[in-house]
């Protein structure tokens, strides 16, 4: 096994930063982060001796955090992106009561004016594109996916910075990064980059669900959802053969990145060299056996009549009319205590029953798959750079911003909103959100996450238990709590066996994955289709076919840089 650059680098980052982490198990966030300002200040050369001492002193003196905060002397523009996701319901960004909240209780004490920024969620490299463009660029750039970050710093779009500083201003959100070994992700090129929000439960994928008709499945004399494509094909024949569903599995457009994720067909355990090179979601791995494996089965659907043949032109919102007006098996989407389209069967089927698929840790001898495998996120959840066209001032606005959403108190109203109003306390003392609330402080997407995902990804109140009763979806007429619950804990036991799989980050950038990105997710959803809609006995002829057009249009450039980065020792390793 080759040594972790990435490891390498948090041994020299640590060099500081533990002596920052012991002190805060003798002495407390604000005396460590003072301690760790004063060794970098007194580390700097400086042309006058006296000029070291007093910048010495005066940081050894400085008080770290919020305590620490003084109002600015002249007005700082900080500007936040949120996503923009089209969802009706959602207050509009930049005219909402959560927007007020946070400048009336943070910006208006700090002389920050605070500007929120819409990002299409759909199209997010393009929205930040044009806005650097323009320049216009948000103080902070947010993303999940490493190498989005990574292209942005490429393009000029990411300043450095000082993680010293960092720390002290924002303590809190540091202390937690060195607890949760996020240090090591925050450079690149031997450079200080990124900032790591935090992801709770981030070996598992438990908020994303799927639901089927639960009641569909006993009138053709199944109990529950089968485990295994046999079983499944027999299933679905047998609703087509009732004539309950004409087109059980639907269908949706192929776009955009993470698409066609594979896991399920890959082999374990997996090559190291490969999950390296082919096994990053953001790119679909046209010309992997993997990937091969998964269109093969898209191609079987289609060709069988359980996928709808005009599945290509299905956007996102039919999709799921599709399945409220019952005419698809199942959809998936994440869990929150408002599930709109879960809100929506049930007033469209009143006699309807729904379920849960719970994840299960088998392996599909027969069809060579392991049906629920699946991609575990990465140990950090939102990824945060500062923009190269802020000024200092902004810089240092947007760490108090990051700081003061991670206090507790703050974040809590964020997340849940007012007592009596946006939620009510259980027997244990812990929120509950209210379900049906309709006022003119309607939280936004996801109880306000896009607004607060720079800090932390998932509401965290209590056990794992309690996050999950409080996120399931409320005043429906079924309870899926345990349901989630007991698909949390499946796959975890997927995760400690191996099929929970972590995408390669690297440590420098993969110049080839930015130049040619957009082109292969436009060829990809071209070829995708092809192969979907082909004969079986054509596919693998044009599988191969597609797959030389593909590498040639760039994909066997970005493999090939993967792979010199992973044999320099440039990426995160695959768990044994």
């Amino acid at each position: 096994m080759k040594k972790n650059t990435l490891q390498k680098m948090l041994a020299a980052v640590l060099t500081g930063a533990m002596a920052v982490s012991m002190l805060t198990a003798c002495g407390g966030t604000e005396d460590a982060a003072n301690d760790s300002a004063a060794v970098s200040t007194e580390a700097q050369s400086s042309e006058a001796a006296g000029d070291t001492a007093e910048a010495s002193t005066e940081a050894a003196d400085a008080v770290a955090g919020i305590d620490g905060w003084e109002p600015f002397a002249e007005n700082v523009t900080l500007t936040i992106p949120v996503y923009d996701r089209g969802q009706e319901g959602v207050p509009a960004i930049g005219e909402n009561y959560w927007e007020t909240w946070i400048q009336e209780n943070f910006g208006d004490a700090y002389n920050i004016t605070l500007e929120f920024e819409p990002i299409t969620r759909s199209d997010v490299l393009t929205s930040y594109s044009l806005l650097a463009a323009s320049q216009d660029l948000p103080t902070i750039l947010m993303e999940y996916d490493y190498p989005k970050l990574a292209q942005w710093a490429a393009d000029g779009y990411l300043t450095t910075y000082d993680i010293d500083q960092f720390a002290q201003i924002a303590p809190t959100y540091y202390n937690r990064m060195v607890e949760n070994d996020q240090i090591q992700y925050t450079e690149m090129n031997g450079e200080r980059y990124f900032v790591l929000a935090e992801r709770p439960y981030y070996n598992t994928n438990y908020t994303w669900v799927t639901m089927y008709r639960q009641d569909w499945l006993e009138q053709v004399g199944y109990d529950e959802y089968p485990t295994t494509w046999a079983e499944e094909k027999e299933m679905l024949q047998a609703l087509v053969d009732a004539g309950i569903c004409e087109h059980p599995y639907g269908g949706q457009m192929i776009t955009g990145a993470g698409v066609d994720q594979n896991y399920a067909f890959r082999t374990y355990p997996q090559d190291e060299l490969e999950w390296a090179t082919y096994g990053d979601y953001a790119i679909p791995a046209l010309g992997s056996d993997a990937n091969r494996e998964y269109i093969r089965r898209e191609n079987e659907k289609y060709n069988l009549g359980y996928l709808d043949p005009e599945y290509y032109i299905i956007d996102l919102e039919t999709a799921k009319a599709n399945f409220v007006n019952g005419k698809t098996l199942l959809y998936s989407n994440y869990i929150s205590a408002d599930m709109d389209w879960v809100t929506a069967f049930y007033e469209q089927n009143p006699d309807g029953d729904l379920a849960v698929r719970i994840s299960q840790n088998v392996v599909d001898e027969e069809a060579g798959t392991v049906p629920f495998a699946f991609r575990a996120n990465n140990p950090f959840g939102m990824m945060i750079g500062f923009s190269s066209q802020a000024s200092e001032d902004e810089i240092k606005a947007a760490m108090m911003y990051m700081e003061w959403m991670t206090l507790e108190d703050n974040l809590f109203t964020m997340q849940w909103g007012n007592e009596g109003e946006h939620y009510t306390l259980d027997e244990n003392g812990l929120p509950v959100s209210v379900a049906d609330y309709s006022g003119d402080k309607t939280q936004g997407y996801g109880n306000n996450k896009d607004y607060w995902c720079v800090t932390i990804e998932a509401r965290n109140a209590g056990t794992i238990e309690d996050v999950i009763a409080m996120s399931s979806p409320k005043g429906i007429p079924e309870d899926f709590t345990q349901d989630i619950i007991d698909n949390y804990y499946a796959q975890v036991e997927l995760y400690e066996a191996g099929y929970g799989v972590s995408d390669c980050n690297y440590s420098v950038v993969i110049e080839s994955a930015s130049e040619y990105q957009a082109t292969l997710l436009s060829l990809y959803t071209e070829y995708r289709d092809q192969l979907t809609m082909c004969s079986p006995e054509e596919f693998d002829a044009l599988y191969d076919e597609l797959a030389q057009q593909y590498a040639d249009a760039g994909y066997q450039e970005i493999l090939d840089e993967r792979a010199a980065a992973y044999e320099a020792g440039n990426t995160t390793k695959l768990p044994e």
